[in-house]
C-alpha cells in the first residue's frame, strides 16, 4: 500500500537537509530557494526502504509566509515527520505546523531532533524534555524521538530502520473507486506538454483515462503517468503522481483544482463543515467572518456562517456553513483548515459534513440534522442527506461523495434500505433516490389531492395525468411523479381510464335537480340537431345563468355527448358525427366544397354553416384551400 510522509517544522530546522540525507534528493529545486537558503514551494522525494517498501515524501516550507504551501502539502500525507532543531527547540512554526497536522486529521508520526552535532549531550537532554512536554497533549505524545545529524549521518540508519518497521504495519484506508488528485504543481515539459503533480488521495488513474479538471469541468485525457520518477500504466491511491494531460495548456489549470473522472465530483459554492476553534487562537471566530480557507492543495477566500450562534470561542466546536465566490469540490469527511485574515495565522479546522450545502435557516431543525452527520454511520448519512435533499432526491454518485462510502458497499446498502422502504429508487437511468418518508408523504398527498378534486368537481369522472402533473406534480421530478402514479395504479389505490385518474369507487355524482338538468339539456341539443337554439334561449325557460349550468355542460362534454363549437354555441355530438358522414359522402363524388355548396347541402344559414365549417377544419376533417374545402385525408 503506497504511503506518503510529510515534513513539518520551523524554518531552518533542517527539514530539507534531512530529506536529502535520507534519499539523496534535494527538494529545493527553485533558484530562489537556492539563493535564499529556504524552502518556498513543496518539494518531493522518494525513499526506498528495501523490498517493495517505497515511501513518498513531501517536504514543506517552514517560513511563516509560506504556511499556505505547507498546508497544501500536508493535506496529502499519511503521517508526519516533525522536525525540531536541537540548537533552537520548539519555535512558532513548530507549534503552528503541529496544529495544522492535528486539524488535518493526521494521527501518526515521528519526531526528529536535527543538528545534534552542534549541541552537547546536556543541552540535547534538556531539549528532549522540552519537546516531550510540548507534545504531551498531542497525537505525537507517544511518538519515537530520533536524534540525527544530516551533516555527520548520526542516527540516520536508526531512523530508516524505524520507518521500515512502521511501514510494515501501517496501512492507511483509502477509497479505490473515486479518483481524486488535488493539483499542487503545474508545469510544461518539452515533447510532453502540460504536466500536473499531486498526491492521488483516492482511486486510481490509468493511461488513456478520460478525466475532468474540477471545478472548471475541463475535459481531457491521461497521456502518460509517472510515479517516483518512473513511467507507469496505472497509479494507485496514495502515490505521488505526475499526470501528462492531453490538449491543455499550463494556463488552463490552477493549483488546487482536482483531477477526477467525469461525473464523479460536484462543484458547490456552499459547504457545511464541522469546525473547531483552536485553544491557541488569538480571538473568537465571528459569524460572517472572512477567512482563508484551505482544502486539499487549494487556498481560497471565503466567509463562515454560524447556524446556531454568533461566534465560535476558543476550544469550541460547531457545524457551520462556508460560502465561496467560486465553486469547490469536496467529499464528506475531507479535512479543512481555516486561517484568519488578519493577523494571518491558523485559528480553526475540521471536516466537511456536506459538500453540497443548501440554504439552511439559522436555529432551525435542519441545523440539528446537519449535526447528526458528524461521524455518523453510513445508513444515518444516507437517510439524513436524502431527508435534507427533499423531493429532488439524490443520485447514486451524489450519495457517493455525501457519504464517502465506496460504490459496492453503497450499492448493497441502498438495496437493503430500498427493501425496507427507507429509500426509494424512482429513476433507474440516473439512479436517483428519494427519502422514504418524503415518498410516503407524496403518495398520501396525491390520494388527498384526488379526494379534494372529486369533492370540488363531483360531476367530473377524474383528472388527466397532464393536469395533475401540472398541479400536484409541478415541483416534482417528472420520473418521481410518474413512479408515484404507477405505484398507486398497481396497488389499485387509484384507477386510470383513458388517461383519466380517479379514486376507486368514484362515480359522477349529480344531485337530483342536476341530473334532471343534464337530461333536459341533452334532449334540447339532440332535438336541435345542426340548428340548436341559442344558449340564452335554452337557459331562460330554466331560470338559470350559464355559470350555474356550466358544471353540467362540462359533464356533457366530458361524457362525449355535447360538443362546444365556439363561445356559447353547443351541438349534440350525434349531430356533429352525422355531419361528418354527410361530408365524407359528398367528397366521395366531389373534389371541392364551397360555402354556398355547404349551405345548400345541409340547408343551413350562415350563422351555423361558417362555425361548423371552421370546426371541421379544426378537427382536421376538412382543409381550406382558398375559399374552398377539401377532404383532408384525400389531400
Amino acid at each position: 500500500m503506497p504511503v506518503v510522509m510529510g515534513t513539518a517544522g520551523h524554518i531552518d530546522h533542517g527539514k530539507t537537509s534531512l530529506i536529502k540525507a535520507l534519499t539523496g534528493t534535494d527538494c529545493d529545486r527553485l533558484a530562489e530557494e537556492k539563493k535564499r537558503g529556504i524552502t518556498i514551494e513543496l518539494g518531493f522525494a522518494s525513499l526506498d526502504l528495501g523490498g517493495d517498501q517505497h515511501l513518498s515524501i513531501i517536504d514543506v516550507p517552514g517560513h511563516e509566509k509560506f504556511v499556505k504551501n505547507m498546508v497544501a502539502g500536508a493535506a496529502g500525507i499519511d503521517f508526519v515527520l516533525l522536525v525540531i532543531a536541537a540548537d533552537e527547540g520548539v519555535m512558532p512554526q513548530t507549534r503552528e505546523h503541529l496544529e495544522i497536522c492535528t486539524l488535518l486529521g493526521i494521527r501518526q508520526g515521528f519526531v526528529v531532533l536535527t543538528k545534534v552535532d552542534s549541541v552537547d549531550e546536556e543541552w540535547l537532554e534538556l531539549v528532549k524534555e522540552d519537546v516531550k512536554e510540548f507534545l504531551a497533549s498531542s497525537f505525537l505524545a507517544e511518538a519515537p524521538v530520533h536524534a540525527v545529524s544530516s551533516h555527520t549521518g548520526q542516527g540516520l540508519d536508526e531512523l530508516k530502520a524505524q520507518l521500515s518497521t512502521f511501514m510494515k504495519s501501517f496501512s492507511p484506508k483509502r477509497r479505490t473507486d473515486l479518483a481524486r488528485l488535488p493539483v499542487d504543481r503545474i508545469f510544461t515539459m518539452k515533447g510532453h506538454g502540460t504536466i500536473v503533480t499531486g498526491t492521488l488521495i483516492s482511486g486510481q488513474l490509468s493511461v488513456g483515462d478520460d478525466i475532468v479538471v474540477y471545478p472548471e469541468m475541463t475535459s481531457t485525457k491521461v497521456r502518460s503517468l509517472q510515479s517516483h520518477g518512473s513511467s507507469v500504466e496505472t497509479a494507485p491511491a496514495g502515490r505521488r503522481t505526475a499526470v501528462n494531460l492531453h490538449g491543455l495548456e499550463v494556463e488552463d489549470i490552477e493549483r488546487g483544482e482536482v483531477i477526477g473522472r467525469p461525473g464523479t465530483l460536484f462543484p458547490s459554492t456552499v459547504w457545511d463543515v464541522e469546525l473547531t476553534c483552536l485553544e491557541s487562537s488569538p480571538k473568537s471566530l465571528k459569524h460572517r467572518k472572512e477567512i482563508h480557507f484551505h482544502h486539499g492543495s487549494k487556498e481560497v477566500m471565503a466567509k463562515v456562517y454560524f447556524l446556531d450562534r454568533e461566534k465560535l470561542g476558543r476550544g469550541e466546536r460547531a457545524v457551520c456553513q462556508v460560502r465561496f465566490d467560486k465553486p469547490m469540490t469536496g467529499v464528506y469527511g475531507d479535512r479543512i483548515v481555516i486561517r484568519s485574515f488578519s493577523p494571518l495565522r491558523t485559528i480553526a479546522g475540521g471536516s466537511i459534513v456536506n459538500p453540497l450545502g443548501r440554504k439552511v435557516k439559522r436555529f432551525s431543525d435542519d441545523v440539528t440534522r446537519l449535526e447528526s452527520l458528524i461521524c455518523a454511520d453510513p445508513e444515518v448519512l444516507i437517510l439524513t442527506q436524502l431527508e435534507l435533499a427533499g423531493n429532488a432526491g439524490l443520485t447514486f454518485q451524489e450519495l457517493s461523495i455525501l457519504t464517502n462510502v465506496a460504490s459496492k458497499p453503497l450499492e448493497k446498502l441502498l438495496q437493503t434500505m430500498g427493501g425496507q422502504q427507507k429509500v426509494f429508487l424512482f429513476d433507474k437511468d440516473s439512479r436517483n433516490y428519494v427519502f422514504g418518508g418524503h415518498y410516503e408523504t407524496l403518495v398520501e398527498g396525491l390520494i388527498n389531492h384526488l379526494k379534494e378534486f372529486h369533492k370540488n368537481e363531483p360531476m367530473k369522472p377524474g383528472v388527466s395525468r397532464g393536469e395533475i402533473g401540472s398541479t400536484f406534480g409541478k415541483k416534482l421530478p417528472a420520473k418521481l411523479f410518474h413512479a408515484i402514479v404507477e405505484r398507486l395504479i398497481k396497488k389499485n389505490e387509484i384507477v386510470v381510464a383513458q388517461e383519466i385518474l380517479h379514486l376507486p369507487g368514484h362515480k359522477v355524482s349529480l344531485a337530483s335537480d342536476q341530473k334532471k338538468l343534464r337530461n333536459t339539456l341533452l334532449d334540447v341539443y339532440e332535438k336541435g340537431g345542426l340548428t340548436p337554439p341559442n344558449l340564452k334561449d335554452v337557459l331562460a325557460p330554466l331560470d338559470l345563468t350559464f355559470k350555474e349550468a356550466s358544471p353540467v355542460y362540462k359533464l356533457l362534454q366530458s361524457e362525449g355527448l355535447v360538443v362546444r363549437i365556439k363561445d356559447e354555441m353547443y351541438f349534440a355530438k350525434s349531430a356533429v358525427d352525422s355531419l361528418q358522414k354527410t361530408l365524407e359522402g359528398y367528397f366521395a363524388e366531389n373534389e371541392e366544397l364551397g360555402p354556398q355548396d355547404f349551405k345548400e347541402l345541409l340547408g343551413l344559414s350562415r350563422k351555423f354553416s361558417i362555425p361548423l365549417l371552421e370546426f371541421m377544419d379544426k378537427e382536421k376533417v376538412t382543409m381550406r384551400v382558398g375559399d374552398k374545402r377539401r377532404l383532408r385525408k384525400q389531400s
